[in-house]
């Protein structure tokens, strides 16, 4: 899958987030989208996930030289992401199997076979909301990239994982993320050392004169 921005701006009332940003991000491939805090990333990423509107310009989403329909787009992306907030009534493995309800899991995996993978499985059935925040970012990371699309969006993806936690970030990113589009937005380097490209916010700040 391929998403394409032209010509692409996003404002909060007269604020610019950014503008004049060209940019394709290709199928299999990683990029890291950078800049400092306020700078626009997490919007960046709900913009390429289709959750948010450009104020300027568009994007495209493109399947096999296909354009993808704006209300589909969703269909083809998961996200993790510190604002998407889990159902912390639910126990690990309901909340997963719901999840699969929307977008089935690569290799076939079952709910207990992820939350084994996630070094979760002695949490099995205890509900969310008696997780720590290692466990719950754990639960959101595997989600994501155990999703079967062909995007990945992550964004901070290691906030408030341990040692463990990163090693296991790196394994799932090198086992299960190869041959996907992979997105990353963070200002930290250990989450996106392994990218191919990366698209600083900072040079889209000033590309034109206010309006």
């Amino acid at each position: 899958m391929q998403i394409v921005l032209i010509n692409a701006g996003k404002r909060f009332s007269r604020e610019w987030i950014f503008r004049n940003l060209h940019y394709t991000f290709l199928p299999e491939k990683k990029y890291a989208i950078t800049g400092p805090n306020g700078s626009g990333k997490s919007t960046l990423l709900q913009i390429l996930s289709g959750a948010l509107m450009l104020n300027e310009g568009r994007g495209e989403w493109r399947l096999n030289n296909s354009i993808i329909e704006a209300d589909n787009v969703h269909s083809y992306i998961s996200i993790a992401a510190p604002y998407f907030e889990l159902i912390e009534e639910m126990t690990a493995k309901e909340f997963l199997i719901f999840h699969s309800s929307f977008k089935k899991f690569i290799h076939n995996f079952s709910a207990e076979t992820i939350l084994q993978e996630a070094g979760l499985s002695n949490a099995i059935n205890k509900q969310i909301r008696f997780f720590s925040s290692g466990m719950k970012q754990r639960l959101k990371l595997a989600q994501a990239i155990f999703s079967d699309a062909p995007v990945i969006l992550l964004d901070e993806p290691c906030t408030n994982l341990d040692i463990s936690g990163f090693d296991l970030y790196y394994k799932w990113i090198e086992t299960y993320c190869t041959g996907r589009l992979l997105i990353v937005s963070s200002n930290d380097k250990n989450e996106y050392s392994f990218c191919n490209e990366e698209i600083n916010l900072q040079q889209y700040k000033f590309s034109k004169s206010p309006v």
